[in-house]
């Protein structure tokens, strides 16, 4: 079964910027609608950035203008630049289809703190 594998967390500052990884073996990604999704303990999982196979993209009001989702067909793999991160973006992100969504993978830590 397909299960995404997220990188690219890590501790940072306020302020600072990470960019996310995302690759999924055994599955195009540029084929489906695709999204960046986060999760802080106790509160559901939400959906923070998508892309559609075309391209299209949409952001949650909480990280627009600061996070960029991109894809990149031929590494098959799928970006989140996150640029003037602050302390709320503290979560484990996940990335994983819009619809008829694959097993869950197990995340990235971003940490964001002074």
């Amino acid at each position: 079964q397909v299960q995404p594998v997220e990188s690219g967390g890590g501790l940072v500052q306020p302020g600072e910027s990470l960019r996310l990884s995302c690759a999924t073996s055994g599955m195009r990604i540029g084929l489906f609608a695709m999204g960046w999704y986060r999760q802080v303990p106790g509160k559901q999982r939400e959906l923070v950035a998508s892309i559609t196979s075309g391209g299209s993209t949409i952001y949650a009001d909480s990280v627009k203008g600061r996070f960029t989702i991109s894809r990149d067909n031929a590494k098959n793999t799928m970006n989140l630049q996150m640029n003037s991160l602050i302390p709320d973006d503290t979560a484990i992100y996940y990335c994983n289809k819009i619809t008829n969504l694959l097993r869950w993978g197990q995340g990235t830590q971003v940490t964001v703190s002074s």
